[in-house]
């Protein structure tokens, strides 16, 4: 089944992230493709608010590669961005499957580095920027 979420402007960022919260379902391994600024970790953050993540905690794990948020139910979320990883080896490296198989929520920007690794599970969304400037995130499950 197809899935679309328009969001209209940064005003709506956070009734989009409720929406797809709630269309995934049980899916906890989230992987955002989408050219660079169209919104990923944008997004990722209203995602977070959604989830009760602290908001000051919330940031593009660039440099780190992942950062580990807490829900407000006080469980442990995941935030990669795998922009400057070049190898495959190098996600390996950071234990890649300890966190993927940890069955916590996973939030992966720039999965298109290490797509030969992820999970047959792993949902993958696009988001596309519209000729309006608004975003369509759609993914298929």
């Amino acid at each position: 089944m197809e899935h679309k979420i328009i969001i209209k402007d940064l005003s709506d960022i956070d009734r989009a992230a409720g929406q797809f919260l709630q269309e995934i379902g049980d899916n906890t391994l989230l992987a955002f493709f989408a050219p660079m600024g169209a919104g990923k970790t944008t997004f990722t953050s209203a995602i977070c608010r959604q989830l009760g993540v602290d908001a000051d905690a919330v940031s593009s794990p660039t440099f780190a590669i992942v950062n580990e948020y807490r829900t407000g139910a006080g469980d442990p979320m995941f935030h990669f961005d795998f922009y400057r990883i070049t190898k495959t080896a190098e996600a390996l490296d950071i234990g890649f499957y300890d966190y993927v198989d940890s069955g916590c929520i996973c939030v992966m920007e720039w999965p298109e580095n290490i797509e030969d690794i992820l999970p047959e599970e792993t949902l993958k969304i696009t988001i596309t920027v519209n000729p309006d400037q608004s975003r369509t995130v759609s993914w298929t499950d």
